[in-house]
């Protein structure tokens, strides 16, 4: 397939973060940890929306700004676990969410705002970093494979 432990930095336009993002829910084999991070209105949600189509999620597919949590069920028979760390506060705890039960789930999680979840994320994971480019179109992005997750799957 083409997989690397790191990619990036690559600066894209959002036809090509949706593109790559539908190429990563087409090929992803769970279970998988993706930490996503970067300043508000990066593209960490589109990104997301991106995997899920990838995986064959149809339909509306939510920010859970509020929720905190969304669950899908890809056809391909696994369950994906969108999760949005944006409205915890510094130092509240995440037990609530049901975070054990992420940690083990054997789907995709994806992890909005990933660093409000400090060292409570598990040590096999993709980190995906989204920054503003030079014009207010483009995008960069950083992709790194933590401990023995899945390896990258390449744009």
């Amino acid at each position: 397939m083409g997989q690397s432990n790191s990619l990036g930095p690559r600066t894209f336009r959002e036809p090509e973060l949706l593109c790559w993002g539908e190429r990563v829910g087409e090929l992803v084999s769970p279970p998988l940890w993706v930490a996503l991070d970067g300043p508000l209105g990066s593209g960490k949600s589109v990104l997301v929306r991106a995997i899920c189509r990838g995986a064959g999620i149809a339909g509306h597919i939510p920010s859970p700004s509020f929720t905190l949590v969304q669950q899908y069920t890809s056809p391909r028979g696994f369950r994906i676990y969108h999760v949005d760390l944006f409205r915890l506060r510094p130092g509240e705890p995440i037990d609530p969410l049901g975070w054990e039960d992420l940690l083990s789930v054997p789907g995709l999680v994806l992890l909005e705002w990933a660093r409000r979840a400090g060292d409570q994320q598990p040590e096999d994971r993709w980190e995906i970093t989204l920054d503003y480019g030079a014009s207010p179109e483009e995008r960069i992005v950083t992709a790194s494979r933590v401990g023995t997750a899945a390896e990258l799957i390449r744009w």
